[in-house]
């Protein structure tokens, strides 16, 4: 798959996303700083075009980059962003080539319907909380509805 692992990983992820947030928590637990480096997408001050991508593009799949440029996205960029967190063994089932187009299936429907689970519990609560007021954020477009992205026209 790729052979010379070029440390650090830089995983791009969408800090809103209530599933997302969990993951990236205990990945920020295990991770060695010079292993694993953390982008959330959703902060004010990410640009997504100084990467040569849409915001829409970034937040409809997991990207990651390695320290040489080399990006990995989906199930790659999970499969190594928990590799560099010392996980890995975790993530191996990603590696089985029987079981690969099923998981790539179940990964692309979570996409989908990821916007629509805001409403989750958020490990951050105070994320969500303003002048004692907390709100649910609203969902944002599916990858179908984002701009800039090619969808199958039925």
């Amino acid at each position: 798959m790729y052979n010379k692992v070029k440390w650090p990983l830089t995983l791009y992820f969408d800090g809103d996303c209530p599933l997302c947030a969990r993951e990236i928590r205990l990945l920020r637990r295990h991770a060695a700083a010079q292993r694993l480096l953390f982008v959330d997408i959703s902060s004010g001050e990410f640009d997504a075009t100084t990467l040569g991508f849409t915001f829409g593009q970034m937040q409809s799949l997991l990207h990651a980059r390695f320290a040489d440029g080399h990006w990995v996205t989906g199930l790659d960029a999970t499969l190594w962003s928990w590799r560099a967190a010392g996980l890995g063994f975790w993530a191996t089932p990603l590696t089985w080539r029987a079981l690969r187009p099923l998981l790539e299936v179940g990964y692309r429907l979570f996409c989908r319907l990821r916007p629509a689970l805001a409403w989750l519990p958020h490990p951050d609560g105070g994320r969500r909380c303003v002048d004692n007021r907390c709100a649910v954020p609203e969902s944002k477009p599916s990858p179908k509805e984002a701009p800039g992205l090619k969808t199958k026209q039925n």
